[in-house]
């Protein structure tokens, strides 16, 4: 999952003309959702940005989080994020999950967030908004959820595949790291050899 957050004085979603959603001290929290994000990534990420401590202190210094000056975040679906320009003129967006799964997972991240007690203002899934936004700073930063993350969601989907504890599943992947290591000697060894 990647995340523009954004720290406000205030900031507001329309649609139609119409407000939709709407908040003061905060943060505005552009959100994309990637191929292969799951619960984990959820979960990491509204962790990350409930603690977050980007705004000041009485000695104005970044020191205090969105829960400790009992903030709002307004939180907008962000498929862009996912847009790869590297080639072309045209953006691709294939890394960026699926309207189903994207939507279910950004309902379910708006859920984990107000698990911390941060009321939360939403725009509309897939509708064309307008987003208005007095970043305080300005204050923007890019989080993405670690690799650590997607690896161990991948482990754990290895683990149900194989019918392995967790235990055995840590034998099983340095035995396996062990013999990679190996192969790799030895064919150094042999190109020493002939070399």
């Amino acid at each position: 999952m990647r995340a523009v957050v954004q720290r406000v004085l205030a900031s507001s979603v329309s649609v139609d003309g119409q407000i939709v959603g709407q908040i003061g001290k905060g943060f505005n929290v552009l959100l994309g959702v990637g191929q292969g994000d799951g619960q984990k990534q959820v979960e990491w990420l509204a962790e990350k940005i409930a603690h977050l401590r980007v705004f000041e202190d009485e000695n104005a210094k970044m020191n205090l989080s969105l829960k400790d000056i009992n903030g709002s975040a307004l939180v907008i679906s962000q498929f862009t994020l996912y847009g790869n320009c590297e080639k072309g003129r045209r953006p691709s967006f294939t890394d960026a999950a699926h309207p189903t799964t994207a939507q279910k997972l950004y309902k379910d991240f708006i859920e984990e967030l107000k698990k911390y007690d941060i009321p939360v203002e939403t725009g509309i899934f897939q509708a064309d908004m307008k987003v208005e936004i007095t970043n305080d700073g300005p204050v923007t930063m890019i989080i993405e959820t670690p690799q650590k993350v997607q690896e161990k969601e991948q482990t754990n989907q290895t683990e149900n595949y194989l019918g392995l504890t967790e235990k055995e599943m840590e034998k099983f992947n340095r035995e396996a790291q062990m013999l990679k290591r190996n192969i790799a000697l030895r064919k150094q060894q042999k190109e020493n050899k002939n070399g």
